[in-house]
């Protein structure tokens, strides 16, 4: 009798992946024990094999030897389980490797996975797989479907997937949320009814949802990528809000449907009444302006994703992802790396009765960290109390009109549907006067944050100038770029004043330190990046003197010069001040927290450097994320100790 071979699944699993992050991270997969459903064995020293699911053949998958392996065909074999298990079809209904035909010719490459119709003759849907770390191949994948015929065709590195279709006799390609089951028509999929809670998933990556879309259409469209995604999910915004609430089966509407028309006419239908629900953020007469074949494309890939109740780091994530097409060399406005964020949120610790403020807002990171904070420290990590928090707490003001579109979403999505977001000049309050609806909203809001300057008359003015405010924590980051010459705007500012008469003109992030003190309640704190230059040059002697007149300086923190590239290669630093309390004789002798990054977590190109263990394998998180190979961690650790010996009354 011959001897039972040891099935060495996992160990060759993961030394084929490398990076366990991958293995694990085979979302296509999740609900599938690896273990279970592969069998993994030594044929010959050294060499290891897999059983072919289909046909029962060994076929090779790893040499430890040469430390080479073919991660492609531990996804085919899930595929075929997958195939066979969940969506029904029967393995004498499939083949793998077949040729493909193309005209006269045999193609020499074979297509991984064919699943015929039930005549076990006809191809219905094909399969091509590639290894993790491939991206490429969707357009060989067309090539194929339009060669043999399919109807579907599954693109999928066990990450990520695309399913295309192809509604014959059509060349064009369009595309389905998901696969028929062997007892269903494409038209039983496209038509039947889906539901909030059972059909859409916080486990789709947003990110890679929007590169698809981009893949397939949106790159093509003639449309701008940035303002048609927004308007999509401002679109599945407002439907899951009505589905959750509102009605009664919980169904949702934001789907593909078998006519691209219909399609369409609901998604546009959904996105002109999430105009009116969150107004502001679009014109009211703005329609989705990609054809009813692209839409229809793109919703097939967004569909059975849930905003609500998504963890916002990864929605954060595909709004960068986005942001560089509307964004590069305008006003100096681009993303802060969310490890600088981290580092100056721990630093500030904003409590949970603490109003907190970014008046360049952006994207809304550092809201969204102060948020996560906030819910981690204080709320005991409850996601309603959180949701709660961030309809009250959270504020935020950017003049940009992409960027806010941003910002605003995601703060849709942590206030389950309210926020403080507005899109207003933070340096110049005049131009929130006006009878617009989204001013006076801006404008009764705002004022709900005055300061009480203890005079009636001081009062009326500050209600229509907004010059003192009273949050008790600001974070920014704000734009360098330009210098503001509107005599109008430099009349309201110390520093657009030299011996009593106005300058010509005074750099947007001088106006902008001036600004953000006069936001912040007497011993209120502050976080803000300024270009380094502002701390050691000579000629900006005045504004540090200015300064330390309004503010304790607490740290100050220079980033390496990597750390905002590719987007600007500029030195910057953090600084920590906190206003002086209303009666509080300014100190001129005080130790300051000193610290200078030399990690900044990306490399010369502006990409993202991760750590590695000592056998050259990237570390993870608890999430399972790969780790930024960076410093700030370890700064704002030393400045918790250094404020705790300092008896600073926010870190008792």
């Amino acid at each position: 009798m011959p001897t039972k071979k040891l099935s060495k699944t996992k160990e060759i699993i993961d030394r084929i992946f490398r990076d366990s992050e991958t293995a694990y991270g085979l979302k296509e997969f999740e609900n599938i024990d690896l273990e279970e459903v592969l069998k993994i064995t030594e044929e010959e020293k050294n060499r290891f094999y897999i059983k072919d699911l289909k046909s029962g053949k060994l076929r090779f998958v790893f040499d430890a030897l040469k430390q080479n392996g073919k991660p492609e065909e531990i996804i085919r074999q899930l595929w075929l389980h997958k195939l066979n298990s969940f969506y029904k079809y029967p393995l004498d209904r499939m083949d793998t490797e077949k040729s493909i035909h193309f005209g006269r010719e045999i193609h020499a490459k074979a297509v991984d996975i064919i699943v015929y119709k039930s005549d076990k003759i006809t191809p219905y849907i094909l399969v091509e797989v590639k290894a993790p770390t491939e991206s490429k191949g969707i357009d060989q994948l067309k090539g194929y479907l339009n060669s043999e015929g399919s109807e579907i065709g599954v693109w999928s590195n066990g990450i990520k997937r695309v399913i295309l279709y192809r509604p014959y006799p059509k060349e064009f390609d369009d595309t389905l949320p998901d696969l028929p089951s062997a007892d269903k028509t494409i038209d039983d999929l496209l038509e039947e009814k889906k539901t909030y809670f059972e059909y859409t998933t916080t486990k789709v990556n947003l990110k890679e949802v929007v590169e698809s879309m981009q893949e397939l259409v949106l790159a093509n469209a003639g449309e701008g990528v940035f303002a048609e995604v927004f308007k999509l999910i401002y679109a599945k915004l407002y439907d899951e809000q009505e589905a959750k609430i509102s009605r009664a089966d919980n169904e949702v509407y934001f789907r593909k449907y078998r006519d691209p028309a219909k399609t369409y006419s609901v998604i546009n239908d959904l996105f002109k009444k999430a105009m009116k629900k969150w107004p502001g953020t679009f014109y009211e007469q703005e329609n989705i302006k990609l054809s009813a074949e692209h839409l229809s494309i793109v919703v097939g890939e967004l569909e059975r994703t849930r905003l609500f109740g998504s963890d916002l780091s990864i929605i954060d994530e595909a709004f960068e992802y986005l942001i560089p097409e509307v964004a590069k060399g305008n006003k100096g406005q681009y993303f802060t790396p969310r490890h600088v964020i981290a580092m100056a949120v721990k630093i500030l610790n904003p409590k949970a009765d603490e109003y907190i403020i970014d008046p360049a807002a952006g994207s809304g990171g550092f809201l969204i960290n102060a948020m996560y904070w906030v819910k981690d420290k204080y709320l005991r990590d409850s996601e309603e109390a959180m949701r709660e928090y961030a309809k009250e707490y959270l504020w935020g003001i950017d003049f940009a009109e992409e960027i806010s579109k941003t910002s605003r979403a995601l703060m849709l999505i942590a206030g389950d549907g309210r926020s403080h977001m507005f899109k207003l000049n933070s340096l110049d309050p005049r131009e929130w006067q006006g009878e617009d609806g989204e001013l006076l909203d801006a404008r009764s809001k705002l004022q709900t944050r005055l300061l009480d300057l203890n005079s009636t008359a001081d009062n009326a003015d500050n209600k229509k100038t907004f010059h003192y405010m009273n949050f008790d924590v600001l974070l920014t980051n704000p734009p360098f770029a330009g210098e503001i010459k509107d005599q109008g705007i430099l009349r309201q500012y110390f520093f657009g004043k030299k011996k009593g008469k106005l300058v010509n003109k005074v750099e947007r992030h001088i106006l902008f330190i001036e600004r953000t003190l006069d936001m912040l309640r007497p011993g209120g704190r502050m976080a803000i990046v300024l270009p380094q230059g502002i701390l050691n040059n000579t000629q900006a002697e005045y504004i540090r003197d200015y300064l330390i007149d309004k503010a304790r300086i607490l740290a100050v923190v220079g980033l390496h010069a990597n750390t905002f590239r590719p987007h600007a290669g500029v030195k910057t630093s953090v600084l920590f001040l906190q206003k002086w309390g209303e009666k509080e004789k300014p100190l001129r002798d005080y130790p300051i927290f000193m610290a200078v990054s030399k990690k900044g977590g990306k490399d010369n190109s502006g990409d993202y450097v991760y750590k590695k263990d000592a056998n050259g394998n990237y570390v993870h998180d608890a999430k399972g994320r790969k780790v930024l190979d960076h410093d700030l961690d370890e700064i704002a650790e030393a400045f918790v100790k250094f404020a705790k010996d300092q008896k600073f009354s926010f870190w008792k």
